[in-house]
């Protein structure tokens, strides 16, 4: 009956931005906490699996990324557009807990950050250019979560996979500090990357599974406009994107 309630509202508001995509780069509140959850309520729950931390290369040798910028449900959006990402999995990077729930995540002491695995094909899209995509998806001076979701399962981090990986992370975060753009030291973490376990199946595409659900939860965590904020930048998408 709620559900039917909180989807007539959800009918009723003006549609948020649209992502920033490529061109804009402790206790949890429990308001926003209780929104997600309720409309996360999965109808089957789905066994998790686990990707080593070195992630995969198929016969295409496609490479992955990882990322965490608060509610993955955004950040798949947001990587989902980029020309040259093949896919995107939803999951928690970073803890000490071997394939934990969701509901054990968000319940705090497993050290999980909510995270993103990004499949991409390198002749396509380069590494330097998802981590441009990244940093205009998040709130970088935000140090307890990110915009409405709060907690340490919700900061901000790039998790390198390699030296290389490392290299252009602290190339990019230094580059950030450099140009005067923020008063505030960037919060977000560079860390090494660690094994990744996919969220349930319900998490996976919830933008598109869900879109009303989806917006009625991004409008009420105002992510788009802190971002128009943090970057000064209006939405849109850079040419190429999807």
């Amino acid at each position: 009956m709620l559900l039917r309630v909180l989807a007539t509202l959800v009918e009723r508001l003006p549609l948020p931005h649209e992502p920033l995509l490529q061109l804009r780069g402790s206790a949890m509140n429990t308001t926003m906490m209780s929104i997600r959850g309720l409309l996360s309520i999965p109808v089957l729950l789905l066994a998790c699996a686990f990707v080593p931390a070195n992630g995969f290369a198929d016969e295409d040798e496609r490479a992955t990324a990882l990322f965490a910028g608060g509610c993955f449900w955004c950040v798949e959006e947001a990587f989902d557009a980029v020309d040259g990402v093949v896919a995107t999995t939803s999951g928690f990077a970073g803890g000490h807990v071997e394939n934990p729930s969701y509901e054990r995540v968000v319940a705090g002491n497993t050290g999980h950050y909510e995270s993103v695995l990004v499949e991409y094909d390198p002749t396509q899209v380069s590494y330097d250019e998802l981590l441009y995509v990244f940093w205009r998806n998040v709130d970088p001076l935000d140090g307890g979560g990110q915009f409405c979701d709060r907690g340490d399962h919700y900061r901000a981090a790039i998790f390198a996979g390699s030296e290389d990986e490392h290299r252009a992370a602290r190339a990019s975060k230094e580059e950030l500090e450099e140009s005067g753009r923020f008063e505030a030291p960037i919060a977000t973490e560079i860390l090494d990357r660690s094994t990744f376990y996919p969220a349930e199946e319900y998490h996976q595409n919830y933008y598109q599974k869900n879109p009303l659900r989806y917006r009625f939860y991004v409008t009420s965590c105002r992510r788009y406009a802190r971002l128009d904020q943090v970057w000064e930048m209006k939405p849109g998408r850079r040419e190429g994107s999807k």
